[in-house]
């Protein structure tokens, strides 16, 4: 075999090598990246089902005569905050916006608490099997809150994996993959909230 063409078919190798190593990489990348989208769709839909109950917690609450109305007002303008800002797919690698998303929704979490914590003050509002039903329908809307905010981080953590590692990151730096946004503890939720019955 002549020395030229020995030369030309080991080129041509690495060459392929190469094309189905980076082609790997970016089908992995597209893999990663569906699931984060699919994680999100799931966090998304859990804070849909919380907004969804919201209106008739406040419909039952709101049957109590004296209860507090700045307290179902502050439920009913942290709801309407929430819903307002959605994020797409897009969105996910904007620290900015995923920020925006989360304090809403935090601000949503804090007013229900206080709705839930001032109900304690109407014990026949309490004894309502309506009011009981919704509480127990938020409480676990709030775990599965936090089971699906836990699998988006999850995906997260394996895209942005991708993206970072050799030979991907060659790959998403040409093809355009960007890293995503994490759910992140908010400054100070480390730290107990504090509950008044006033």
């Amino acid at each position: 075999m002549r020395p030229g063409l020995l030369i030309a078919s080991v080129v041509l190798i690495v060459i392929g090598l190469a094309f189905f190593a980076g082609v790997g990489s970016y089908n992995g990348l597209v893999t990663a990246d569906e699931a984060v989208t699919q994680s999100w769709a799931d966090v998304e839909t859990q804070y849909q089902r919380r907004a969804d109950l919201i209106p008739n917690l406040v419909n039952t609450v709101s049957g109590a005569a004296d209860f507090e109305q700045e307290t179902l007002t502050a439920v009913t303008e942290a709801r309407a905050r929430a819903t307002s800002i959605n994020l797409s797919a897009d969105d996910l690698g904007d620290p900015a916006r995923m920020e925006e998303f989360m304090a809403a929704q935090q601000s949503l979490g804090g007013a229900l608490g206080r709705l839930l914590v001032v109900s304690e003050n109407y014990p026949d509002l309490r004894a309502t099997e309506a009011f009981r039903d919704l509480q127990a329908q938020l409480e676990g809307t709030e775990n599965r809150i936090n089971v699906a905010r836990r699998d988006y981080n999850s995906s997260v953590a394996a895209y942005n994996g991708k993206v970072r590692r050799f030979p991907g990151s060659i790959i998403a730096g040409i093809t355009g993959f960007d890293r995503k946004t994490p759910f992140e503890a908010r400054e100070g939720a480390e730290d107990a909230p504090t509950v008044e019955f006033n």
